[in-house]
């Protein structure tokens, strides 16, 4: 059971050097070798896994030159690097064998902003998003849109000089880039800027690094331009690696040197800051969503859309679009993308306009509206309806779909998944539709199945075909398939890689360039890095170099998946699945995705990091023999490791023995259990339950805490504690004892039950009598509402249950509470899997007999509710029964409410339990509505994680990042709200509200209950 690292997963003794040399000298970042954090930057977004020796975090520009500089000298010669920003690239451009430079945790600052002139300074770690949310205000954006822009950086769009939706229109990251700070492999700091070509000269005679490489790139960009103008494709999609078309001007005056930059990969230079050009914000936008009855018809409709003069045209077909309906993104686009009756919609495109001025695109959409009205009419070109969309938010939602489409392809069912390596091809849009049905021709030979989305304006589509990369046959075929896809490309006068750069197709690069344009790429190449220690074999090597290209046939993740047993993999494939998109990276801070990322920005806390870690760990049980199936039937027996086996594992433990398991756990230790992934995340990785297994297994070898048993014990210490609150409320609230629980259970602010107690302020209502409810007439029943407890509100906010019991009363219904059973939720969470399965149990089997009663059942917290929707499915199968309980506002949106209040000035804001609204998205127009039919306002506003997360809050190790994930999303709607009009739902939240703003925010159930009572 305890996985232990091989030689050669263990950084070599020079890189351990090189680390704590520069650490000795001046680098003020973070240094990492160990082999978490190895692995978070071993993947991306693409099929490829290459483990680096080590992760440096550099904080400042001057770290960045420290590093190359000391790995310029002896004995440091050998080292290799590759840069690294979001990490969403989908062909390994990051990876490397070497050490990474990853510049996204800490260079995220944004410099200074020039209005008049309209540009802005970034350093290379800024986040596209968080780059837009500052610009908004002063009515600019940073026009290249990509479907990552929420986790990807600037840095990384420049390297692969990235585009999206509207380049037609907007052109791409070249195209904004004024200037950029980067560093050669030598520690030479090169800033590029367009100057007089007679400038460039000058500085190419200089004897310096700069000078070396200003000589070399203006000699191959002038002597071979007519070679490069035959090379390079008439595309509005050209990425080539290197630009060097672009870097003089039309007139060929000018020269920029930052062209060949952008779209090189990092294997020039280290980018470290970015002066990039800004664009106004048009006023006015219309979004055509314009309906097909087949993805053909779409494609071929799309050279039409174009000619109408959009902005930009997105296509989706019937496979994105049915996935996007299974995922929780699709309750927000519904009704803006509603079915066409009778006709099945196969493809959808996604037409926008934009102006500055209403009157400058009406006659365009008037036109284009007009000519769909007569395609529908006549039942030509496909066209079955459209659906016009004003409303800029409207218009986010449907694109936030959209760019969810890369992940929702890799929740396809099956161990076949959608996968990106051939799917950026761009031919000229007029050839896109029959280059498309002959590559459809190609995949469907394989007898794959595959998905398409993409921007027709630019001939870019994304086509994602189907395979199981642990199948070494299939493995075979993304080879075949990739040969094909070149050819193809090169038919249609296009090219393999229209947006997401080489990466491992770097092979195919002396194909395309042929050999003497080739050669000159690797001129270039040994003037920036002779010694190959940028990004080894990315593009080009250089000349003289023995080094290879990487190629398609590299080392993939599913290599190493593949030596996990089958079973294994499939029954942990909450962790298998994760296809590296990283969603959970979302820079938005109102997204309740994962919030342990968000406060420590360290990616093995991430569903992603502990995803791939938990691999990592099935793939070293593996490697060691150990059957995990088996091993999980031996804990579950208690048959494993004595007391004392465990204890001898503690104390090594405590003596710096390695342990694998220790890095797993580390991560898995700083998981809220929020539960945000299971339906945030495309692929629907559910960190919660494979950590609540992991925990299980981990504590078979090593002795738990004592606060594990306090958490998981408290469902049966509560009830005990709230029956005598008047005598031990004094004593848990008294100093000592607050001590004594800090120093020996590591817990802080503990909470005290509620007095008097659930059972003295309910004393008069009718107690749970099954005998006697059974003998009711089901039109009797009709009249009950039946309370389900949980340990937080019966015991700790009594007065909750007691408001809800007055709301029901005032609806004209009876309400009973239910006798308490613990539900298991803490026992789960800390990964007691048989004591939580014996509790799940006994509280299904209570609960489904009570079902049969026909009565509704309500509870109040979500976090307990969803226990019982989602855990108990798993945890029981079938033995779980059909009992359904409701939370509050399902009860009440379905209810009728007699008396009208009309208060208009009284409004509400209402902040949602994290758990509730990615599990259930429409709880808040729910209770919207509700408090509506009561002439009241209420504002709900979108809120990431408030940190306490049930006891998460309360451990003494959390209260950093609890009070930072406070101060990130809740302290300024907190703040900026009067008390009396801040509504919470979950019961978390209300305390985390009252530790640190000392007042506790009503449930909403509280304001019914004192207007309805």
């Amino acid at each position: 059971m305890i996985a232990k690292l091989s030689v050669e997963q263990v950084s070599s003794e020079l890189v351990l050097h090189y680390l704590k040399t520069i650490k000795a000298e001046g680098f003020s970042g973070d240094v990492d070798a160990s082999y978490g954090t190895r692995l978070l930057a071993a993947t991306d977004n693409s099929v490829y896994q290459t483990i680096p020796q080590g992760v440096v975090f550099p904080k400042t520009d001057k770290d960045v030159q420290l590093a190359l500089n000391i790995a310029s000298r002896d004995p440091f010669l050998s080292l290799t690097f590759g840069p690294r920003g979001g990490g969403t690239g989908t062909n390994g451009q990051s990876l490397t064998p070497g050490i990474v430079i990853d510049l996204s945790r800490y260079m995220r600052e944004i410099l200074e902003i020039n209005e008049q002139e309209g540009w802005v300074r970034v350093q290379a770690g800024v986040i596209k998003d968080q780059l837009n949310d500052f610009l908004r205000p002063y009515g600019y954006f940073f026009a290249p849109d990509l479907s990552t822009s929420n986790r990807a950086t600037v840095g990384g769009m420049i390297n692969t000089d990235a585009s999206g939706q509207g380049s037609l229109v907007y052109g791409k990251t070249s195209d904004h880039t004024l200037a950029l700070k980067a560093f050669l492999a030598d520690g030479s700091e090169l800033n590029t800027q367009g100057v007089s070509l007679d400038k460039a000269k000058l500085i190419a005679e200089q004897d310096t690094a700069v000078g070396k490489v200003y000589k070399t790139v203006l000699d191959v960009a002038s002597t071979k331009r007519d070679l490069i103008l035959e090379k390079f494709p008439r595309l509005n999609r050209f990425l080539t690696g290197y630009d060097l078309e672009h870097v003089f001007n039309e007139t060929m005056t000018e020269f920029d040197i930052g062209r060949v930059l952008t779209g090189s990969e990092g294997s020039l230079a280290i980018v470290t800051e970015a002066k990039l050009n800004i664009t106004p914000i048009a006023k006015f936008k219309t979004l055509i969503n314009i309906k097909y009855d087949s993805f053909d018809s779409a494609l071929r409709n799309s050279p039409f859309l174009v000619a109408a003069e959009a902005t930009s045209v997105e296509t989706v077909d019937s496979k994105v679009l049915n996935l996007a309906r299974e995922d929780i993104v699709w309750h927000s686009v519904s009704d803006l993308i509603t079915d066409v009756p009778g006709q099945e919609m196969q493809g959808l495109n996604m037409v926008e306009f934009n102006a500055e001025q209403e009157g400058d695109m009406k006659d365009k959409i008037d036109a284009l509206c007009a000519k769909l009205d007569n395609l529908i009419a006549n039942k030509e070109a496909g066209v079955i309806g459209y659906q016009l969309t004003n409303n800029v938010a409207d218009i986010q939602k449907i694109y936030a779909m959209r760019k969810k489409s890369v992940g929702l392809l890799g929740n396809t069912k099956g161990a076949k998944k959608p996968i990106a390596f051939a799917e950026d091809t761009a031919v000229p849009p007029e050839n896109l539709a029959d280059f498309i049905n002959e590559f459809r021709e190609l995949l469907d030979a394989h007898q794959l199945d595959y998905g398409m989305f993409g921007h027709v304006d630019a001939g870019v589509l994304h086509v994602r075909p189907a395979l199981d990369m642990c199948d070494p046959e299939q493995e075979k075929t993304l080879r075949q398939i990739s040969d094909q896809v070149v050819a193809l490309t090169a038919k249609y006068g296009g090219l393999m890689w229209g947006e997401h750069g080489k990466g491992y197709r770097s092979e195919y690069g002396p194909e395309f360039f042929g050999d003497e344009l080739f050669q000159e790429l690797r001129r270039i190449k040994s003037a920036f890095d002779p010694n190959n220690k940028l990004n080894p074999g990315k593009i080009c090597t250089p000349l003289e170099s023995n080094d290879s290209l990487v190629s398609v046939d590299d080392k993939k993740r599913g290599w190493f998946d593949r030596q996990i047993d089958v079973q294994v993999r499939d029954s942990f494939a909450n962790s298998m699945n994760c296809n590296g998109n990283g969603l959970c990276f979302n820079y938005d801070v109102s997204s309740p995705m994962c919030p342990s990322y968000k406060a420590t920005g360290d990616r093995r806390y991430s569903p992603k990091g502990r995803a791939g870690l938990m691999r990592e760990w099935l793939r070293l049980q593996a490697e060691q023999g150990v059957d995990l199936l088996e091993e999980e039937k031996v804990i579950s027996k208690k048959d494993g490791p004595t007391w004392w086996e465990r204890f001898l594992n503690t104390q090594n433990k405590r003596r710096g023995q390695y342990d694998f398991s220790h890095e797993v756990k580390e991560s898995m230790d700083e998981c809220l259990a929020c539960k945000a992934c299971t339906t945030a995340c495309p692929i629907k990785v559910d960190v919660p339950t494979f950590r609540a297994r992991f925990l299980n297994f981990y504590y078979s070898q090593y002795n738990r805490p004592l606060k594990d048993y306090l958490v998981a014990g408290i469902e049966q210490t509560a009830p005990l504690l709230a029956k005598f609150s008047a005598i031990t409320n004094p004593v848990v609230k008294s100093s000592p004892v607050q001590w004594a629980i800090k120093k020996t259970l590591g817990y802080v602010d503990t909470p005290t039950p509620s007095h008097p107690n659930l059972a003295q302020r309910t004393a008069t209502l009718e107690k749970f009598d099954l005998n006697k409810l059974e003998r009711l007439s089901e039109e009797q029943r009709l009249d009950y509402v039946l309370i389900v407890q949980d340990p937080f509100t019966s015991f700790y906010e009594a007065e909750l249950v007691e408001s809800f019991a007055k709301v029901i009363q005032a609806l004209g219904k009876k309400p009973i509470i239910l006798p308490f059973k613990p539900n298991g939720k803490p026992q789960h969470v800390k990964g007691f899997l048989d004591k939580f399965a014996r509790t799940a149990k006994n509280s299904a089997a209570f609960l489904e007999k009570v079902s049969e009663l026909d009565i509704p059942m309500v509870g109040l917290d979500a976090s307990l509710v969803l226990c019982y929707r989602d855990e108990y499915n798993t945890v029981l199968g079938e033995q779980r029964g059909d009992f359904n309980v409701l939370l509050a506002h399902e009860w009440l949106g379905e209810q009728t409410f007699k008396q009208q209040v009309f208060e208009p000035q009284t409004s509400y804001v209402l902040l949602s339990h994290c758990s509730e609204t990615t599990a259930l998205p429409h709880s808040a127009k729910v209770w919207q509505s509700i408090f509506s039919a009561l002439g009241l306002q209420l504002e709900p506003q979108a809120t990431g994680c408030c940190g306490m997360a049930g006891t998460y809050g309360h451990e003494l190790q959390n209260q950093e990042n609890s009070r930072a994930l406070y101060d990130l999303s809740w302290k300024d709607k907190v703040e900026s709200t009067a008390p009396a009009q801040l509504l919470a739902t979950g019961f978390s939240c209300r305390s985390q509200v009252k530790r640190f703003a000392q007042f506790k925010p009503q449930h909403p159930i509280e304001v019914l209950a004192k207007i309805l009572h």
